[in-house]
């Protein structure tokens, strides 16, 4: 565990899951920064805070946590608003305010397909990876923010681009930003009264190429902040044009399933099956779901899950997993997530089950999964990406 200081005090913080050789922290300097302005330790003086307050993309509940332990010294106030599209932080979240000492009711946990607030005197902003997402969340929370709002975002320097700038400006307001400390940024925003409101441009749908199996010509639906949204990504394509051809009665996940495209390909080509869509991403579920149902017939049994990874699922209860794995944690290149995938594949097999798994080369996933199964064969490649098939014995 790693201690965060701040101006009101040192935080013992975690990421979740938490994992007993993961090095990475759960802030970085944009937080750090971020509370340092808040409290005033420059020359602006401290920021109310005792108004309507809302966290919008926390990573870790670092913000939330702090945040929260000052309010309730400070003031007494309602509770504290943290937003995210992530159900891993809401978990990190909830158990970094009871290390920290502070009640959870402190802090209501929406994800980013709730309902946002009626009314928002202070709106931080933790700039995700995803510009789409900024723009949908941005969009959601236009009609609560007032003239008299504060609203400050955050982000690495290679996080805050032009682009960035720009869609706060045409959203809420007039925007600015800070000077660059420890390769972290400020920005701030004035919100211009009687803006007209748009809605947002989310979900985004298309339709796919030919060449893809059952889902050729289908329609994918994708709510922001799904990867690659605008597009199918190759990854995928490679997957889906060297799907698994079964049949018969069998209990199918699509792990980490982004927009669902994967999973609903598996249904379409064997209707005697039962999928499981699993993402920590609330906006992904949503996305698969809706994908889902645009092609699946009605009466094709699906279950819709979040979590961290197959967690939920129960042991030895899965008959194939399909997994595209991230190896990034937001800006951090890590196999962390991709082992915990193959890790709970293994779990939740049945013997002789399969995991089909999508990767770049260079990444080995052969070697992990042949340490953990004892067995990997490549099913297909090409100069980029190998299909990996893992039975379990």
């Amino acid at each position: 565990m790693n201690r965060l200081t701040t101006p009101w005090g040192e935080f013992g913080l975690t990421r979740f899951p938490e994992l007993p050789r993961d090095t990475l922290r759960a802030w970085d300097t944009a937080d750090e920064y971020l509370l340092r302005h808040l409290a005033g330790t420059d020359t602006t003086g401290p920021t109310d805070l005792s108004g309507t307050v809302v966290v919008l993309g926390d990573r870790w509940g670092a913000l939330t946590t702090a945040l929260a332990v000052h309010r309730l010294d400070q003031f007494r106030p309602e509770p504290l608003v943290q937003i995210t599209d992530s159900y891993l932080t809401q978990r990190a979240t909830r158990a970094n305010l009871r290390r920290g000492g502070a009640d959870t009711e402190a802090v209501r946990l929406r994800s980013a397909r709730d309902t946002p607030p009626d009314r928002i005197d202070v709106l931080l902003i933790r700039v995700p990876k995803s510009l789409a997402l900024l723009e949908d969340q941005l969009h959601r929370l236009a009609p609560a923010v007032h003239p008299g709002t504060v609203v400050i975002a955050t982000g690495r320097v290679t996080e805050i681009h032009t682009s960035t700038l720009k869609l706060f400006e045409r959203i809420l307001g007039p925007t600015r930003t800070s000077l660059a400390v420890r390769k972290a940024r400020l920005v701030f925003c004035e919100p211009a009264e009687g803006r007209a409101r748009t809605p947002s441009p989310w979900p985004l749908s298309y339709a796919l190429p030919d060449g893809l199996g059952a889902v050729s010509g289908r329609t994918v639906v994708n709510h922001a902040g799904i990867f690659c949204a605008e597009r199918l990504d190759v990854g995928t394509r490679f997957l889906l044009r060297n799907l698994p051809r079964r049949s018969g009665s069998e209990h199918v996940v699509d792990l980490g399933c982004g927009n669902g495209v994967i999973g609903t390909a598996a249904a379409l080509e064997n209707p005697a099956s039962r999928v499981t869509f699993i993402d920590e991403s609330f906006s992904a579920v949503a996305s698969a779901e809706a994908t889902f149902r645009e092609n699946a017939d009605a009466a094709t049994p699906a279950e819709f899950l979040l979590g961290d990874a197959l967690s939920e699922i129960p042991a030895g209860t899965v008959d194939l997993v399909l997994n595209n794995p991230p190896f990034h944690s937001h800006q951090a290149t890590t196999d962390a997530t991709a082992w915990r995938m193959f890790t709970g594949s293994r779990a939740a097999l049945r013997p002789g089950g399969e995991l089909w798994v999508v990767g770049n080369r260079h990444l080995g996933y052969h070697l992990k999964l042949r340490r953990l199964f004892g067995n990997c064969e490549t099913v297909a490649s090409d100069p980029k990406f190998v299909l990996l098939r893992a039975v379990k014995r």
